[in-house]
């Protein structure tokens, strides 16, 4: 009897063993069971925080006009535009190139084009790279990988390398430029080029 009662408590005993790590078992399934939903909740959580990386509107085939007091002054042209508007700091992309058409107040045009582009729209501030060539209205062109248009100052600027074309024949390859839309008020950091020069005749007799 001692030995059958030693052995009925030894089972008694592993079973409880064994009906604790059962027990535990489950208790543990469950815990990483909800440890795991409360992450996919609070992933999902910080998902909806998160600010969406794709564009909210992607514009294709695009020909926009820009007026001002009922006058036009810009035509906008691009196979395609991806709006970014929706992030914090908004923009909006010109992945395959895009043209644009400015005129003056006399409304004289000056055309501008390149392969890639972005508009930020709270600084005003346009950023062309790619073959990028600028065409005024007396002719002057230019040509170069990168330039910045500042549209609220209507000022236009690079420290890229450029090539210069001005109407009267005179050319200027320069490492970065400031300038007004129309070359008027033309500042260059460094650079090589001709330069024509007018000499008056003096009908002044001694």
């Amino acid at each position: 009897m001692l030995d059958w009662r030693i052995s009925k408590s030894t089972y008694i005993v592993k079973s409880m063993i064994t009906y604790q790590k059962i027990i535990t078992s489950i208790v543990t399934a469950i815990t990483v069971t909800m440890l795991f939903s409360c992450e996919g909740n609070l992933n999902r959580v910080r998902a909806l925080d998160m600010p969406d990386e794709n564009p909210q509107a992607i514009g294709i085939g695009l020909n926009l006009k820009y007026t001002d007091s009922g006058r036009v002054v810009a035509i906008l042209k691009s196979p395609k535009m991806l709006d970014y508007t929706n992030m914090t700091f908004p923009y909006r992309e010109f992945p395959d190139g895009v043209q644009v058409e400015f005129f003056d107040e006399k409304q004289k045009k000056n055309t501008i084009t390149a392969d890639y582009g972005i508009i930020y729209d709270e600084t005003g501030l346009i950023d062309l790279q790619g073959n990028v060539v600028l065409v005024t209205s007396d002719s002057t062109k230019l040509q170069a990988e990168q330039l910045f248009w500042d549209q609220k100052a209507a000022w236009i600027f690079t420290d890229k390398p450029n090539t210069i074309q001005f109407a009267n024949g005179a050319r200027n390859d320069g490492q970065g430029f400031d300038s007004d839309l129309n070359f008027t008020n033309f500042r260059s950091r460094t650079n090589v080029g001709i330069q024509i020069i007018e000499e008056k005749k003096n009908d002044e007799v001694f």
